[in-house]
């Protein structure tokens, strides 16, 4: 679908409340438009909608008008580099940015990203910038008491409806 259309349902979706919907093609034009501004400017709109300062910040970081609360917020979620390079969704080079101040904060986290990981870092090859021990899950927690028994009463519902079924099956055909 073009962009002109996408953009038209976007304004349609929003005129009717239905900021979510908005907010996903938003989210889907700016990962195939990752370079559009505006897509990003107006992907932070739906989210101040929300009330979510870190992301607006995120999709307004590349900004020259950017709220200084906004990107505070956005770097405090996003607390090292290269989480900050895998939110901002970029591909290719800095030099694809549409402004000058755009390209200067793109150059700034991914030399920031390359001097915390102590090797260079490219846009194109997240591999590059994850993170030492990203790629694996925080062991979770004991279990609560609560969660067993949950898991308790789940298994003793289990077998109470396999022998009711058991059961039928038997009287059907015993």
């Amino acid at each position: 679908m073009p962009l002109s259309n996408t953009l038209a349902r976007v304004d349609a979706d929003l005129a009717a409340g239905r900021v979510p919907m908005a907010r996903q093609r938003l989210r889907g034009l700016v990962a195939s438009f990752p370079y559009d501004l505006t897509l990003r400017r107006r992907l932070a709109e739906v989210y101040r909608l929300y009330g979510d300062a870190a992301e607006a910040g995120r999709w307004m970081y590349l900004e020259e008008d950017r709220d200084a609360d906004e990107t505070a917020a956005f770097e405090a979620r996003y607390g090292s580099p290269g989480w900050r390079m895998k939110a901002l969704a970029w591909r290719g080079p800095e030099a694809l940015a549409a402004t000058a101040v755009a390209e200067e904060r793109l150059v700034a986290v991914r030399t920031a990203c390359a001097e915390e990981l102590g090797h260079p870092v490219d846009w194109d090859d997240p591999e590059s910038y994850e993170e030492e021990g990203e790629r694996y899950e925080v062991p979770a927690a004991p279990l609560s008491i609560g969660e067993i028994l949950v898991g308790i009463g789940c298994v003793v519902g289990f077998l109470a409806f396999m022998t009711v079924w058991v059961l039928g099956v038997i009287s059907l055909f015993g």
